[in-house]
């Protein structure tokens, strides 16, 4: 699974996630994409689940590029602990997505099986996502 292989600090703050992704947010690599049209996290082990299913419907044919990166620590604590004594320890890793984030892309492939492909891996993602190809790229926002 993804992780970082070092970070400065272990625990992170929870945060915000406002507004609309300002990078990220076009497709550079492949001709075909997915991009997210909702917010949210997206954890290590949906990636990987997504990169499975594209990579197997697509026969190992093309190429696929993974857009995000999960480098936010997500902490919890143990079942039935009291309150107070700190910080839970990290328990997995989170990417985190605005709207208008490319998630996945591919090239080398007809466009019916990148389509068919981005479906069966968006089913594996927290987040609602659209398929886009170089030929009709928008931009949300």
């Amino acid at each position: 699974m993804l992780m970082p292989k070092r970070t400065k600090y272990r625990k992170m703050h929870r945060g915000r996630n406002k507004g609309i992704a300002t990078r990220g947010n076009s497709l550079d690599h492949g001709g075909f994409g997915l991009q997210a049209t909702t917010m949210g996290n997206i954890n290590s082990r949906q990636i990987e689940a997504a990169r499975r299913v594209l990579t197997h419907h697509m026969r190992r044919r093309g190429q696929v590029w993974i857009r995000i990166f999960p480098d936010k620590p997500i902490t919890r604590k143990p079942v039935e602990t009291r309150m107070g004594g700190g910080k839970g320890a990290v328990d997995h890793w989170v990417a985190v997505i605005k709207p208008g984030r490319m998630l996945f892309e591919v090239s080398g492939v007809p466009q019916d099986m990148a389509e068919e492909a981005m479906r069966l891996a968006s089913h594996k993602l927290s987040v609602a996502t659209r398929f886009v190809s170089r030929s009709e790229e928008l931009v949300i926002g």
